[in-house]
Order: C-alpha cells, then sequence, then structure tokens
C-alpha cells in the first residue's frame, strides 16, 4: 500500500457537487500539483483553491481538506477535493492526478486499506455497503449502528470469554495426569451452552433481519385478466405495468420497489398461469411458478367477479404451499366467487381499478413481518455470511460443551473451543481468508 491512490467518490452523474478522494504516503504531494490552496498547513479543515488540469490549465474554483495520517478514514494521509458536480470537471482533476503520480483507485479499495490499517473491522466494512444500499430509515439504523462497531463488540466479546475458558485448561493439557473435577467440568459446559444459544440468538436473528438489507420479495400470481398488473399499478400509485382486457399481456416478471411502514417490499407482477400457447408465454409461466417458490410472501390474486376455475385451484394449491395472502379482486363488480375455496387462508377483498382495499392489504403484509419490532442496535444479522458462520460457531460450542460434560480429554474440548474463536474471527476478519476478504470488498463501488 505504498502507491497513492485517487477516485471520484461521487454518483457518475451530473450534480450540484462532486467528491475526489486521494489516499496514500504521497496524498499530499501530489494533490498540491493539482490543488492550489493551503490545505497542507491546515489538516482537517476545508479551504478554497483553483484545481488545475494536467496542462496547467484553471479547470474549477472549490475546496480542499486534507486529513494526516492515521487520524483519516483509510489510516493514510488522504486528501479530498469537493468541485462543481459536472463530469468533464471531475474527470478533468482525476486525470491531473494520475498525472501527478496518483493511480487509480480499485473497487473498495479506500474502504479495504482503512480494513487493514485497524480502522474498522470486517463487520463495519459490510456495513457501509448496506447502509448505502438501504432503502428505509430502520435497515439504515441497523447498519449504522453496525458500522459503529456494535455487532463486532458483541461477536468479540464472545469470542474472548471463549479464549478464557480455554486459557483455564492449557495446563491440564501440558499435564494429562492431573485429573479435572467433574464439578469444574459441569460449570464449565454450563458456561460453553450459555455462550452457544447467544451465538445461535444472534445468528438467529437473520430471519427477519435479512429483510432489512434484501427487502420482502412479494409475488403476486393468478390466472390472466384477474388484476395482477392492476393490484401492482395501485400498491405503486403509477401506471407501472400495461393493463388491457386482453389475456397475456403480461409475458414476464416486472419487479418494481415500494416502501411502507419502514418495511421494503420487491413487488413482483407475473404471467397469468394458463395452458401457454406459445413459447415465450410458456417460458413466462415458468418464471412466474420460481417466482412464486423464491418469494417471502405470495398474494394470490382471484376475480371476484367469476366462478373459481381450475387455473385458480391451481393457484389457491400454490398459496397454500406458501406464506400468502389470498386477493378477492373487482369486487366493484360483485362477488360471485366462493369464498369457502379460501378457507384458512388470509383474505382479503379488494378493488384495484378503484384503489379500494389496498391499504388494507399493505397492512396484512406489514403485520405478517412485523420488522417495526425488530430492534435496530446492530446487532440485528443482516448478512447471510455472518448467519452461516454464526450457526458453525454455535455447533463447534455446543461440541465443546457436550465434550467437557462427557469427561472427554480437555485437548479434544478446547480444541472445539479454538476452532469456534477462528470461526468467529471470520466474521470481525481477525481470522478471515483472503479470498473472502478480496470478495466483500470487490462489491463496493470504485472511492469507497
Amino acid at each position: 500500500m505504498s502507491d497513492t491512490i485517487a477516485a471520484i467518490a461521487t454518483a457518475p452523474m451530473k450534480s450540484a457537487i462532486g467528491i475526489i478522494r486521494i489516499s496514500g504516503q504521497d496524498a499530499l504531494a501530489i494533490s498540491n500539483k493539482v490543488f492550489l490552496g493551503n490545505h497542507g498547513e491546515n489538516p482537517r479543515n476545508m479551504v478554497t483553491g483553483k484545481f488545475l488540469s494536467k496542462n496547467g490549465d484553471i479547470c474549477d474554483f472549490g475546496m480542499g481538506v486534507y486529513f494526516k495520517a492515521p487520524a483519516s478514514f483509510t489510516g493514510e494521509d488522504c486528501v479530498e477535493f469537493y468541485t462543481h458536480g459536472s463530469l468533464a470537471v471531475l474527470r478533468t482533476i482525476l486525470i491531473s492526478l494520475y498525472h501527478a503520480g496518483a493511480r487509480p483507485a480499485n473497487p473498495g479499495e479506500f474502504t479495504h486499506r482503512a480494513f487493514l490499517n485497524g480502522k474498522m473491522d470486517l463487520t463495519q466494512a459490510e456495513a457501509i455497503i448496506d447502509l448505502i444500499d438501504s432503502e428505509t430509515e430502520l435497515s439504515a439504523r441497523n447498519a449504522a449502528e453496525q458500522m459503529n462497531g456494535s455487532l463486532g463488540r458483541e461477536i468479540s466479546s464472545i469470542s474472548q470469554k471463549l479464549t478464557e475458558i480455554a486459557s483455564e485448561f492449557y495446563a491440564y493439557i501440558d499435564y494429562p495426569d492431573d485429573e479435572i473435577p467433574q464439578t469444574e467440568r459441569d460449570d464449565i459446559a454450563e458456561k460453553l451452552y450459555a455462550l452457544s444459544s447467544q451465538t445461535e440468538a444472534l445468528g438467529g436473528t437473520f430471519e427477519k433481519g435479512r429483510f432489512f438489507r434484501d427487502g420482502v420479495k412479494v409475488a403476486l400470481i393468478g390466472r390472466p385478466n384477474v388484476g395482477k398488473s392492476s393490484l401492482l399499478n395501485a400498491l405503486l400509485g403509477c401506471e407501472r405495468s400495461i393493463v388491457t382486457d386482453l389475456e397475456g399481456t403480461t409475458r414476464d416478471t416486472i419487479e418494481e420497489n415500494l416502501s411502507i411502514n419502514s418495511l421494503a417490499l420487491r413487488l413482483i407482477d407475473t404471467a397469468g398461469l394458463r395452458d401457454a400457447e406459445t413459447i415465450p408465454e410458456q417460458m413466462g409461466i415458468e418464471r412466474s411458478r420460481r417466482a412464486a417458490e423464491d418469494a417471502d410472501l405470495v398474494i394470490a390474486v382471484f376475480d371476484g367477479a367469476e366462478e373459481i376455475n381450475d387455473y385458480d385451484k391451481e393457484v389457491i394449491e400454490i398459496a397454500k404451499k406458501q406464506r400468502s395472502i389470498c386477493v378477492i379482486n373487482k369486487t366493484d363488480l360483485g362477488c360471485v366467487l366462493d369464498k369457502e375455496a379460501f378457507s384458512n387462508l388470509p383474505t382479503i377483498e379488494i378493488s384495484a381499478k378503484e384503489k379500494t382495499g389496498t391499504d388494507r392489504l399493505l397492512d396484512m403484509i406489514c403485520d405478517i413481518f412485523e420488522i417495526a419490532d425488530i430492534p435496530c442496535d446492530g446487532k440485528t444479522v443482516t448478512n447471510p455470511r455472518h448467519a452461516s458462520t454464526l450457526m458453525r460457531a454455535t455447533d463447534s460450542i455446543k461440541s465443546s460443551a457436550d465434550a467437557f460434560r462427557g469427561g472427554i480429554y480437555p485437548d479434544l474440548a478446547v480444541s472445539d473451543i479454538e476452532n469456534a474463536i477462528n470461526i468467529l474471527g471470520e466474521i470481525t476478519g481477525l481470522h478471515a481468508q483472503d479470498a473472502i476478504i478480496s470478495d466483500i470488498f470487490s462489491r463496493f463501488c470504485v472511492g469507497k
């Protein structure tokens, strides 16, 4: 990391303000060749100045700030430029920095350097991605708490307790002839069982916590012309999906996002289920079935103005196998549909055309997932990597507890504890493989 990197940190689009980041041991020297200001004399203070192109021409007026190592985001000398948000201006300044000795930053390289320099652990680095991608206030709050180190501290605390337990038995490993009193074994086993419950509960928060990060996938299914597209448009409040009286208008899945009561919904409109007449329609129907299988919630839509047919019965069977809500649509035309077919299934009557009942439908969705009750303290696991790793650690800790209680030699029991410590270190980055770390930072954008 002896080289100095530079990149545009703002989105690649015209805006009022653009930001360029520079990090590395020559950050100040390189920035002095591009920015005419006294930012080097006033660390952590923004100063005004002129920006020069590689040919020495003035290309913009703005501000610069110097962060002296280690008091910076990356832990290295850093400089940030604040310019007008013209892409042409930003590129001109960036090229000038390259000409002065910087090189282009790789995706996530600024954050990667911060991790390597001990400015954050891996949970905090991954939380940055979650914060950038957050679509609701609750998801942003949880990600911010994880960036503040809440999850990392919790995991480190468990690891520390495991280390303390293991250290008590190193003497017995060195002197295997010494007997460990059964009362002491039982006491240690209880401590380990308590820690395994802690890691298991932490990993278990992912069941709901994943909705913070990924949102709730909601598939609208039904036979053609029951009003799936009309319902999608009514929920979104705009004409996103084409609606006609012709069957089979929707040939592919259409996905849109909607945030309601701090819950991010991924609404998926699907092709109507029937006997396909063409290959493209057949492909669309297969995608509909897959969307229903993958969904967190199925909204099964029916035409209340018509009797139930065989296609509706197939939709009901799908709804019975999934978490679902049955929607009887077109109540403005009267209802002749046999409601007994929906016994034991959550059911609601609406009119997508008149936009009646849609608010109650959204309330039902929110009640099912109850995301507002999830604590946003950063200890709610939103990352599948963290969840699976916590479950592995739980198994290893339980195995050690069973060994202590069962009178197994301490070296075997302690081996499981050490394994659990290493597994937990994969989450914080203390023992993570280089391939895992590289994969995580490759998902960052350039400039972050």
